[in-house]
Protein backbone atom coordinates (compact mmCIF):
# COMPACT_ATOMS: atom_id res chain seq x y z
CA UNK A 1 0.00 0.00 0.00
CA UNK A 2 2.55 2.14 0.79
CA UNK A 3 4.33 2.45 -2.59
CA UNK A 4 1.21 2.68 -4.58
CA UNK A 5 0.98 6.15 -2.46
CA UNK A 6 4.67 7.47 -3.35
CA UNK A 7 3.67 6.63 -7.05
CA UNK A 8 0.30 8.32 -7.09
CA UNK A 9 2.55 11.10 -5.64
CA UNK A 10 5.62 10.99 -7.85
CA UNK A 11 2.47 11.03 -10.68
CA UNK A 12 0.47 13.56 -9.28
CA UNK A 13 3.39 15.84 -9.12
CA UNK A 14 4.96 15.12 -12.29
CA UNK A 15 1.51 16.08 -13.68
CA UNK A 16 1.27 19.10 -11.58
CA UNK A 17 4.67 20.52 -12.92
CA UNK A 18 4.32 19.76 -16.82
CA UNK A 19 0.68 22.05 -16.18
CA UNK A 20 2.39 24.59 -14.32
CA UNK A 21 5.62 24.54 -16.80
CA UNK A 22 4.16 24.52 -20.06
CA UNK A 23 1.88 27.44 -20.41
CA UNK A 24 5.47 29.49 -19.23
CA UNK A 25 7.38 28.04 -21.93
CA UNK A 26 4.58 28.47 -24.46
CA UNK A 27 4.24 32.58 -23.41
CA UNK A 28 8.31 32.98 -23.49
CA UNK A 29 8.30 31.31 -26.45
CA UNK A 30 5.30 33.21 -28.33
CA UNK A 31 7.23 36.52 -27.17
CA UNK A 32 10.54 35.66 -28.67
CA UNK A 33 8.85 34.90 -32.03
CA UNK A 34 6.30 37.57 -32.02
CA UNK A 35 9.16 39.88 -30.98
CA UNK A 36 11.38 38.41 -33.96
CA UNK A 37 8.83 39.22 -36.16
CA UNK A 38 8.23 42.44 -35.44
CA UNK A 39 11.63 42.91 -35.83
CA UNK A 40 11.81 41.75 -39.45
CA UNK A 41 8.80 43.19 -40.24
CA UNK A 42 10.31 46.62 -39.08
CA UNK A 43 14.03 45.62 -41.02
CA UNK A 44 12.27 45.71 -43.83
CA UNK A 45 10.33 48.83 -43.64
CA UNK A 46 13.80 49.95 -43.00
CA UNK A 47 13.38 51.47 -39.45
CA UNK A 48 14.79 48.44 -37.57
CA UNK A 49 16.84 49.17 -34.26
CA UNK A 50 20.68 49.43 -33.92
CA UNK A 51 20.86 46.57 -31.76
CA UNK A 52 18.33 43.07 -31.37
CA UNK A 53 16.68 42.99 -27.59
CA UNK A 54 17.54 40.65 -25.24
CA UNK A 55 14.70 38.40 -25.04
CA UNK A 56 14.35 37.37 -20.99
CA UNK A 57 11.96 35.22 -18.97
CA UNK A 58 9.33 37.61 -17.36
CA UNK A 59 9.25 37.59 -13.64
CA UNK A 60 6.14 35.88 -13.68
CA UNK A 61 7.40 33.00 -16.24
CA UNK A 62 10.22 32.85 -13.95
CA UNK A 63 8.24 31.96 -10.60
CA UNK A 64 6.52 29.49 -12.36
CA UNK A 65 9.10 27.69 -13.87
CA UNK A 66 10.70 27.24 -10.45
CA UNK A 67 7.35 26.32 -8.89
CA UNK A 68 7.59 24.02 -11.58
CA UNK A 69 11.51 22.79 -10.84
CA UNK A 70 10.28 22.53 -7.34
CA UNK A 71 7.50 20.01 -8.57
CA UNK A 72 9.55 17.91 -10.41
CA UNK A 73 11.70 17.68 -7.69
CA UNK A 74 9.22 16.28 -5.20
CA UNK A 75 8.33 13.74 -7.96
CA UNK A 76 12.08 12.33 -8.05
CA UNK A 77 11.62 12.39 -4.67
CA UNK A 78 8.32 10.05 -4.59
CA UNK A 79 9.89 8.11 -7.35
CA UNK A 80 12.95 7.30 -5.64
CA UNK A 81 10.23 6.45 -2.06
CA UNK A 82 8.52 4.26 -4.19
CA UNK A 83 11.12 2.17 -5.71
CA UNK A 84 12.86 1.99 -1.84
CA UNK A 85 9.74 1.00 -0.30
CA UNK A 86 8.44 -1.12 -3.09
Amino acid sequence: MSSVVWLIGALAAGAAAFVVAVPAWRNHQARQRRDLNAERYLAWRGRAGERPQDERLTTSDRSRLAVAGALALVAVFCLVGFFTYA
